[in-house]
């Protein structure tokens, strides 16, 4: 029987060692099966999440989980409504998830649009969270604001209201980024490298006629 050299068995081994290291090389470069980064802004972040509030306005007051010093709000017809506000806002007493989604219906009457909520507020008060308006300044601007609604970090986008049209918000936040969709698509995001961590949610107005209905909030 044939022996083979010392040096035949060096470079086999060698070989050996080559072929386990370009294996181990290929499956590190691998993503781990279900492991896929989440994109922020795409579709994914309009599903899932456990849902722990539900309010479908189908009563005749505005009720006691919530919290306002305004006389005008009011419900109609099962939707929740607000003409001059003039930013005292409607807060849900129940504290937000610190990674959530909140879903709401909303139309505006008037030329004006100027659709606003407000998130992760400090307080039941404006201005003490983030501040989301659709079709604000008569409807010729969108803002993502923190803190400030004319403050000069705030986010901007020439998004509109449809007047009369059901628009539908989401607001989702699970990392570092605030971000908002308006009909399925994301209108603007608010990156925070130190995101503000308030526990109020609010619909909010200054003078235009709106309309919200369908609130949901996710726990994500």
């Amino acid at each position: 029987m044939k022996r083979s050299n010392p040096e035949s068995r060096r470079l086999a081994a060698a070989g050996r060692l080559l072929v386990l290291a370009t294996i181990a090389i290929a499956v590190a470069a691998t993503p781990a099966c279900g492991k896929k980064k989440r994109k922020a802004g795409s579709s994914e972040d309009l599903t899932g999440g456990i849902l722990v509030l539900s309010d479908d306005f189908q009563r005749d007051a505005v009720g006691d989980q919530y919290l306002t010093k305004s006389t005008k709000w009011s419900i109609t017809d099962g939707w929740l409504h607000i003409q001059g506000d003039r930013n005292e806002g409607l807060w849900l007493t129940m504290p937000l998830p610190e990674r959530v989604r909140v879903e709401f219906d909303a139309r505006s009457m008037t030329t004006e649009g100027d659709i606003k909520c407000e998130i992760f507020n400090a307080e039941p008060r404006h201005q003490t969270g983030y501040i989301a308006i659709l079709g604000g300044w008569k409807n010729a601007l969108s803002v993502l604001a923190r803190l400030d609604e004319h403050g000069e970090d705030r986010m901007e986008s020439p998004a509109k209201v449809d007047i009369g049209k059901v628009h539908h918000f989401a607001l989702v936040r699970t990392e570092g980024s605030l971000r908002w969709f308006v009909d399925g698509k994301l209108v603007l995001a608010y990156p925070d490298d130190d995101p503000l961590r308030g526990k109020y949610f609010g619909f909010n107005n200054w003078n235009s006629d709106v309309y919200y209905d369908n609130l949901a909030i996710y726990r994500l």
